[in-house]
C-alpha cells in the first residue's frame, strides 16, 4: 500500500541525485544530462547577452540624443520680410528665450544660429553643420563637455586669444580634414555677398579650440560649434536667431511639456521634440527587440526539450527501479517528485550557469569584442552604419529576471510530462519480465 510522505522529502532528493549521476552502465543517462545542461546554459547566456546588448543600444542611442541635442526645439513658423522674402529667423529671440526658460521643468533655453557649410583645411573638404551657441550654453551640453574622447579644452571655445574666437568640432570632422587643436579651418558658405557679378561665397577662417567625440557618428562627423556672435556675423543673422534649444529636467516626459512650452512661445512658434525626430527609430528598435526575445525564447525551449529526452530515457532505463519503489510503498506523487527533481535540477543548474556566463560576457564585452576585432583583422564594427562608436551592453535587472523566469518556467513545465509518465507506470508491468 502506498504511503503518503511529505512533499520533496530527503529520500526523494537522494534518489533523484543517484539517478542523475548514475552511469550509462547503471541505467543512467549522464551524457544526456550534460547535453541538456550545456544546452540550457548556452541558451540562457545567449538570451541575457542579447537583452543586455538590446538595452545598451537603446540607452546609448537615447543618451547621445538627450546629451548632445535639444530635447525640444522652438522655431518660427516663418514670416515675409520687408524685401518680400520668406524667412524663419527670430528677431525677438531674447524675450522668447526668457519666456521658455521660465516654464517649470525647463533646465535651460538657448538661442541658436544654424547653417550647413563646407569646411576646408590642408586641401581637404567636408560638409558640416554649424551650431552658433554661446560658450556658457555649450558648457551645459553634457556629451560635449564630458565626451568619450576630447582634445584641447572647452574653455578655449570663444576665446579672444583664438583666431575667429575658436570653434569646437567633432572628431569625425577633425579626422576628415586632418586637423588638430590649434589648426585653422576655413568655412565656406555658398550664399554669401551679392555683387554685380553674382553671389560670391562667404569665407571665414577659425582656429580649432576643442575636439570632441560623443560616440554618435552622425554628430561627430558633421557638427561644428561656433560662438553665437561669430555665427550671427558669419551667416548674416545680426540681431536674430534661427531657433531656441530647450533642455528639460525629465526628457522622457517630453509630451506633457509641449503644451506649456507652446503657450510660452506664443503664436507663430512651432515645436519639434526629440521623440519627433527619433521616435520611428525607437519604435523599430522596440519591435526588433520583441522579435529577438521571441526567437531566443524558442531557443531556450529547444534546449529545455533535451531534458524531456533525457528523462524519457531515464524512465525507460529505471522501469525496474520504479516498480520496486512502488511495491515498497512509494506513492505516485513521490515517484513524480523524484523525476521532477531530476529534470528541474538540470534546469536550475543550467540557468544559474547561463546567468553567470551571460553576465560575465556582458560585463567584459569590450575586451571580448576587441579580441574578436583583432582576430578578424579589424573593421568588424562600422560606426557609419550603426551610428554609435562601440558595441554597448547594459545589464538591467528586469531583463535578467525575464531570462531566468523564462528558463525555469520552461524547464519545470517540460519536466512534468516524463515525470507524470513515470508516476503512472504500473509496477506489475514494470516487473513482469524481470
Amino acid at each position: 500500500m502506498a504511503q503518503n510522505t511529505a512533499p520533496f522529502s530527503a529520500f526523494e532528493w537522494m534518489i533523484a541525485w543517484r539517478y542523475l549521476r548514475a552511469r550509462r552502465s547503471e541505467g543512467g543517462v549522464s551524457v544526456m544530462t550534460w547535453i541538456s545542461l550545456i544546452g540550457i546554459t548556452l541558451a540562457v547566456a545567449a538570451l541575457i547577452i542579447t537583452l543586455a546588448v538590446r538595452s545598451g543600444f537603446r540607452y546609448e542611442f537615447v543618451d547621445t540624443i538627450l546629451g548632445a541635442n535639444a530635447h525640444v526645439t522652438v522655431y518660427s513658423a516663418g514670416q515675409v520680410t520687408e524685401a518680400g522674402a520668406f524667412a524663419r529667423t527670430m528677431s525677438d529671440f531674447e524675450p522668447l528665450t526668457e519666456a521658455v526658460a521660465a516654464v517649470p521643468g525647463v533646465v535651460r533655453a538657448a538661442p541658436l544660429v544654424k547653417g550647413q557649410v563646407l569646411a576646408a583645411s590642408k586641401g581637404r573638404n567636408a560638409g558640416v553643420e554649424v551650431f552658433g551657441i554661446s560658450p556658457d550654453d555649450l558648457r551645459d551640453i553634457r556629451r560635449v563637455v564630458t565626451p568619450e574622447e576630447a582634445y584641447g579644452t572647452i574653455d578655449a571655445f570663444g576665446s579672444a586669444d583664438s583666431f575667429g574666437g575658436g570653434i569646437a568640432i567633432g572628431s569625425g570632422v577633425a579626422r576628415e580634414l586632418g586637423v588638430t587643436v590649434g589648426d585653422r579651418v576655413k568655412l565656406i558658405a555658398p550664399e554669401g555677398v551679392k555683387t554685380a557679378f553674382g553671389t560670391s561665397p562667404r569665407i571665414a577662417a577659425y582656429d580649432v579650440a576643442y575636439i570632441f567625440r560623443v560616440g554618435r557618428y552622425d554628430i561627430d562627423r558633421t557638427r561644428v560649434y561656433m560662438p553665437f556672435a561669430a555665427a550671427q556675423e558669419y551667416f548674416n543673422r545680426e540681431g536674430m536667431a534661427d531657433e531656441i534649444e530647450v533642455i528639460l529636467d525629465n526628457p522622457e516626459d517630453v509630451q506633457s511639456m509641449l503644451t506649456p512650452l507652446s503657450l510660452a512661445a506664443g503664436e507663430g512658434a512651432l515645436l519639434w521634440s526629440w521623440r519627433d525626430s527619433s521616435g520611428a527609430f525607437l519604435q523599430a528598435l522596440e519591435m526588433e527587440d520583441n522579435v529577438m526575445f521571441l526567437i531566443l525564447s524558442i531557443l531556450v525551449l529547444i534546449a529545455s526539450m533535451n531534458i524531456v529526452s533525457g528523462l524519457i530515457m531515464l524512465v525507460k532505463n529505471k522501469g525496474r527501479d520504479i516498480g520496486i519503489l512502488r511495491t515498497m510503498g512509494l506513492s505516485e506523487g513521490s515517484v513524480l517528485r523524484v523525476f521532477f527533481i531530476c529534470g528541474a535540477s538540470i534546469g536550475v543548474i543550467g540557468t544559474i550557469a547561463g546567468l553567470i556566463l551571460g553576465c560575465l560576457f556582458a560585463i567584459y564585452i569590450d575586451p571580448i569584442f576587441d579580441m574578436v576585432n583583432y582576430v578578424a583583422g579589424g573593421g568588424v564594427w562600422d560606426p557609419s552604419v550603426r551610428l554609435i562608436s562601440r558595441l554597448p551592453a547594459r545589464l538591467e535587472m528586469s531583463d535578467v529576471m525575464s531570462a531566468i523566469s523564462l528558463s525555469l518556467f520552461l524547464s519545470f513545465v517540460v519536466t512534468l510530462f516524463p515525470a507524470r509518465r513515470a508516476a503512472r507506470m504500473n509496477p506489475v508491468e514494470a516487473l513482469r519480465y524481470e
